[in-house]
């Protein structure tokens, strides 16, 4: 198992992703001071609607194209450029979804429509943005990560233009899809002329490949269900004010999340390709990922818990004060949310797709009914446990029940067991030593 592969990947995801969080702290800071809680939750808002449309737009390739390039990489051609094809086609029947559910929804209230539509665009871009995947089979996710990074200090400083001119809530609803429009073509440029890739579709792939991704269609809706049903609720039964108290704290809850995922990319090609090759070795792979999610995420918990005062006030200023209290509450669904991504991989490495929708509908109606019942009463602080109980359900308890997926659960408790951290920790470090001397000694020669 090439294990130097998987640090020099992540090693480029995060390095890039630090210096983008750290952008994105700033300018986020700035750009939710200057549009105040109201407009903060227009945006959140249309995000949440954008979010359930893109599960649909993905067709579950976002979960399975790694899985299908490692099974018949000579045929990659075919695999991006049929992925490519249909994401594309399915994201302008999403826009035009996006803009017919606000129109109803939001009846006569034409800023919330234009501020949905604007960051629907999104879409169209994020289908062509698919193409990152390729990179992360092949383990070159520093090219990804650098075009990333630098679409992004674009984009930032277009935003800090928006905040100098005053512009509108609309010029901000765009930008999102500026980001991914950069993102995307660039790494369509980088593939075609750099790997020298063609693409081509295939009907015959296109309906192989739609029916291994399609398991993952409504079990990723049902995550956005219980991801962002919360912004909806707390929108239309409260106030755009409260989400956006809301949305403060759950993005400073995230603010490292780009380490966590990082990590699972990098994982995720040696996870399947192990399975492929030596279960034993994937069996003890897929613990040591637990592992180091559990511990880092558990670590991130009890530091922001502490300072969560300290962490709203630097980040979004005295407006946001009532943040305070449901960062505190949130910043635990993390341990639990990471769980589920994890397991996922595990699924799929097993091919047990047909379990996912059980888990997340579960999921979904599970919180839906706490968002229902705590919201009236605690406002966004009930809407944050809301979150925190669906995460504890659904990937972790959820797992003891259902038997298909309990050996996960094995697998994950064995992760978390800190005679096994240790163990695998002091291996860790071993090897990172031994890497390090080698490379001093062929620098020496």
């Amino acid at each position: 198992m090439n294990f130097g592969k998987v640090f020099n990947n992540a090693k480029w995801i995060i390095l890039c992703k630090i210096i983008q969080s750290v952008l994105q702290l700033v300018v986020g800071m700035l750009c939710a001071r200057y549009l105040g809680p109201s407009n903060y939750g227009l945006i959140s808002y249309a995000a949440s609607i954008v979010a359930f449309a893109t599960p649909v737009m993905r067709l579950g390739f976002n979960a399975t194209l790694v899985h299908e390039l490692v099974e018949a990489p000579e045929k990659e051609g075919e695999i991006m450029g049929t992925s490519l094809a249909m994401n594309i086609l399915s994201s302008v029947l999403c826009m035009g979804g996006v803009a017919a559910f606000v129109a109803f929804a939001n009846a006569g209230d034409k800023e919330t429509l234009l501020v949905c539509v604007l960051y629907g665009l999104s879409l169209f871009f994020a289908a062509i943005e698919m193409i990152q995947y390729w990179f992360q089979y092949k383990l070159q996710s520093k090219y990804a990560s650098v075009i990333m990074l630098v679409s992004y200090i674009f984009v930032s400083l277009y935003r800090i233009y928006l905040l100098v001119t005053s512009k509108s809530v609309y010029w901000f609803a765009v930008t999102h899809s500026i980001e991914y429009g950069i993102i995307g073509i660039t790494l369509i440029f980088l593939y075609m002329k750099k790997y020298k890739g063609r693409f081509s579709v295939s009907f015959s792939a296109a309906k192989s490949m739609f029916s291994r991704s399609k398991h993952y269609i409504l079990s990723s809706l049902m995550v956005v269900v219980f991801q962002n049903t919360d912004h909806i609720m707390l929108t239309t039964m409260i106030s755009d004010e409260e989400n956006g108290f809301y949305t403060a704290a759950i993005t400073s809850a995230g603010v490292i999340q780009f380490v966590y995922t990082a990590i699972i990319d990098s994982f995720r090609p040696m996870i399947l390709s192990g399975k492929k090759e030596n279960a034993q070795d994937y069996k003890k792979l897929i613990s040591m990922l637990y592992c180091v999610i559990i511990y880092l995420s558990v670590a991130q918990s009890l530091v922001f818990s502490v300072f969560s005062k300290l962490i709203i006030s630097v980040l979004y200023g005295e407006s946001y004060m009532a943040s305070v209290p449901i960062l505190r509450i949130l910043i635990w669904f993390i341990v639990f949310s990471y769980m589920g991504t994890v397991r996922n991989v595990w699924i799929l490495a097993e091919q047990k797709q047909r379990y996912l929708w059980i888990i997340n509908l579960s999921g979904a109606a599970f919180n839906i009914i706490l968002n229902a019942v705590m919201i009236p009463y605690w406002g966004a602080c009930g809407a944050a446990f809301a979150s925190l109980l669906t995460q504890f359900f659904t990937n972790f308890v959820l797992g003891f029940i259902m038997k298909p997926v309990r050996e996960n659960n094995v697998l994950l408790l064995k992760g978390i067991n800190p005679v096994f951290a240790f163990k695998e920790g002091k291996n860790l470090l071993g090897l990172l030593k031994n890497k390090h001397k080698n490379k001093e000694k062929i620098n020496a020669n």
